[in-house]
């Protein structure tokens, strides 16, 4: 079965001036269908930049990224943001919903952007909106949910076009820790539920335990086991 993400020995560097910041070197990566990915890192070690690649969000300076087999920077920036709309799914630490819209209007908008016919984008957020548990709050503005509902509303979010692979950046890290196990608990029954790989950027060990696989960036680099921390 073909891999839903790969990236070939990408590597990052940004530069401001005539300075240079190296970030990734030389990453490798893929990700299998329904597959639960965890990476790990500490503050400013590559994650979000990863994540962002994947993504088709920034361009790699060296290397390439695959999406079922076809390169993300082949495509013409239109194709690409089709491509996002569709199949790759985004979650984010503080869920970057749109203030002056209702839940529901939210978990709408993806498939508004893609011209959806309005009665079938919304039948499909109330959906995601029930399995999450917030059908009765659909018409609330993120200003009048908790930090745990407005993160759900996001996966619901995520999941509403069903994208073959849902890139996660913090999902949990701005929540107690109860809140974070409830939402954590809901994105692997939803992805189970939708066949949805999973790639979720954490500094939380407990979090990325329960995932398929754990990997590790350390001074830019992937390390397969989060074991090799104390070595790498």
């Amino acid at each position: 079965m073909q891999d839903v993400l790969t990236c070939r020995n990408i590597s990052k560097t940004y530069h401001d001036g005539n300075n240079k910041t190296p970030v990734l070197k030389n990453v490798s990566l893929s990700i299998k269908p329904s597959e639960h990915v965890a990476i790990l890192g500490s503050s400013g070690s590559g994650k979000s930049t990863l994540l962002h690649l994947l993504g088709g969000l920034d361009s790699p300076s060296e290397g390439d990224v695959l999406f079922h087999g076809k390169s993300l920077y082949s495509l013409s920036s239109n194709a690409l943001a089709a491509l996002r709309n569709s199949d790759i799914g985004f979650i984010y630490q503080f869920h970057h919903l749109l203030a002056e819209f209702s839940a529901l209007e939210n978990v709408m908008m993806p498939l508004l952007i893609r011209k959806e016919n309005p009665a079938i984008a919304k039948n499909a957020a109330l959906n995601l909106l029930e399995q999450v548990g917030l059908a009765h709050r659909a018409e609330h503005l993120p200003a009048a949910l908790s930090g745990g509902e407005r993160q759900r509303v996001a996966i619901a979010r995520a999941l509403v076009t069903q994208p073959s692979v849902v890139l996660a950046d913090e999902p949990t890290g701005n929540l107690d820790f109860e809140t974070g196990q409830q939402v954590y608990s809901l994105l692997k029954s939803l992805s189970d539920s939708h066949k949805t790989s999973f790639v979720v950027v954490t500094h939380d060990r407990e979090l990325a335990s329960q995932l398929d696989r754990t990997l590790y960036i350390k001074n830019g680099s992937l390390i397969a086991d989060t074991d090799q921390e104390a070595t790498a």
